[in-house]
């Protein structure tokens, strides 16, 4: 059984998906973006204040599904700019601490031309 998790403490999604389902005990969260949940604006304009937010909201969809950071199994994380990739780690190392399976990959585009997006699974 699908159980669907959602949080006004992370941003609402801004298409026709969750911003997560936990499923046989795993958590799939939908990508977070650098939106502050409390005014819905991109929040930072370089990539460790965007990537501060993206794990903020990551933290919150975790809390919401009733697990942690401790217990996330993978990451996908996106960047608009590879160049980015040792700042972005620096802010991502202080968060997942635990060291989680890992992709990390530059995209044309991400939406509304925020520098990152990350999205997890965890174990609930």
């Amino acid at each position: 059984m699908l159980k669907k998790i959602s949080t006004d403490k992370a941003p609402a999604a801004i298409g026709p998906y969750s911003q997560g389902i936990i499923v046989n005990g795993l958590l799939f969260a939908s990508g977070q973006i650098p939106i502050d949940p409390a005014t819905g604006e991109i929040e930072g304009t370089d990539i460790a204040a965007q990537a501060e937010r993206v794990c903020k909201n990551i933290g919150e969809l975790l809390a919401a599904a009733g697990t942690d950071y401790t217990r996330v199994a993978k990451t996908s994380c996106f960047l608009a700019d590879m160049g980015d990739f040792a700042a972005f780690n620096e802010v991502y190392a202080r968060y997942f601490t635990e060291k989680p399976a890992r992709s990390c990959v530059a995209v044309k585009t991400l939406p509304k031309n925020v520098l990152c997006e990350i999205e997890v699974i965890a174990e609930v």
